[in-house]
C-alpha cells in the first residue's frame, strides 16, 4: 500500500466514528435487543473495537481499511467501571463524549452467526498501571463536543482521539498510540476526494490536508495492547474467533 492511500484510510476511519453513530443500525437478521457479553470477563480500561454496519458510507470505508488481521473497524470505545461491579462504555460519538450502556453498545451490529462484532483490546500487563489515570482523564471529558473537523489539538473529540489523549495523559504526556499524517487525496489522481471537499465546505473550513490523526484499525495493532477476545467476527478478519 502506498503512503498516500494509507494516510487517506486513516482519515476515513476517523470520520466513520461520526457517520456510524448517526444510524446505529442492527443486522436485520438479529431480532433480539440484548447480547450476552458476560461470556467473557471484561476489565476496566478494556478498549472495545467495533465493526458497525452503517450503510454505504461505512461499507466504502471498510473495503479499503483494515485493523488486526484484516479486521474492518469503524469505531472504538473504552470500558469504565460503575458502582456495584457494573460497567459502561465511554465513547465519542456525534452527540459528543458520552457514557453508553453495554447492552446498547453490543447490539449495534452482528456477524453472520448473530454475534456482536466487538473485539476486546487490553492494555498489556506491563502498562496496566496507566489504566486508572486514563479512565479518570476520560471521565473529565464527558459532555465535550464531537470533533467534526478531526483536529487533534482542539478541545473536541472523535472516537480514536479520546482514547489516544486519555492514555497519553496517563503516560506522562507520552503517546502510546501513534499519530500519522492524514491526507484527503485520491491516490490515483492526487486530487482531494469530492466527498471531503463537500464535507469541509459545509463546515466552512479548509480541508486539513497533512494534519495528524489516528483510527481504530491502527490502534488495534498497537504494541501496547493485546487483542484478548472476539465476541463476533468483524468483516475482513482472517483468523478464528474465540
Amino acid at each position: 500500500m502506498n503512503k498516500a492511500l494509507f494516510f487517506y484510510l486513516l482519515l476515513f476511519f476517523s470520520f466513520s466514528c461520526e457517520s456510524s453513530k448517526k444510524e446505529q443500525p442492527v443486522n436485520p437478521t438479529k431480532t433480539t435487543t440484548s447480547f450476552d457479553y458476560s461470556k467473557f470477563e471484561l476489565k476496566p480500561g478494556d478498549i472495545l473495537f467495533q465493526d458497525i454496519d452503517c450503510g454505504p458510507f461505512c461499507e466504502s470505508i471498510e473495503k479499503v481499511t483494515s485493523g488486526i488481521q484484516g479486521s474492518k473497524f469503524s469505531h472504538v470505545g473504552m470500558l469504565i467501571p460503575k458502582e456495584k461491579g457494573e460497567f459502561t462504555i465511554l465513547e465519542a460519538i456525534s452527540a459528543g463524549v458520552v457514557e453508553t450502556p453495554l447492552d446498547s453498545f453490543f447490539i449495534r451490529s452482528f456477524d453472520e452467526n448473530n454475534n456482536s462484532k466487538v473485539v476486546v483490546g487490553r492494555i498489556k500487563e506491563e502498562h496496566a498501571h496507566l489504566i486508572p489515570k486514563a479512565i479518570d482523564f476520560a471521565k473529565t471529558k464527558l459532555g465535550f463536543a464531537y470533533d467534526e473537523v478531526f483536529d487533534i489539538s482542539n478541545d473536541k473529540y472523535y472516537c480514536s482521539e479520546l482514547i489516544y489523549d486519555s492514555f497519553k495523559y496517563a503516560n506522562n504526556n507520552q503517546a502510546i498510540f501513534q499519530l500519522q499524517k492524514m491526507t484527503y487525496k485520491d491516490p490515483e489522481t492526487n486530487n482531494i476526494f469530492p466527498i471531503w471537499e463537500e464535507y469541509f465546505q459545509k463546515l466552512n473550513v479548509p480541508v486539513p490536508e497533512g494534519q495528524p490523526g489516528l483510527n481504530p484499525g491502527g490502534m488495534s495493532m498497537s504494541n501496547y495492547i493485546d487483542i484478548v477476545h472476539f465476541y463476533g467476527k468483524p468483516q475482513g478478519y482472517k483468523g478464528e474467533v474465540n
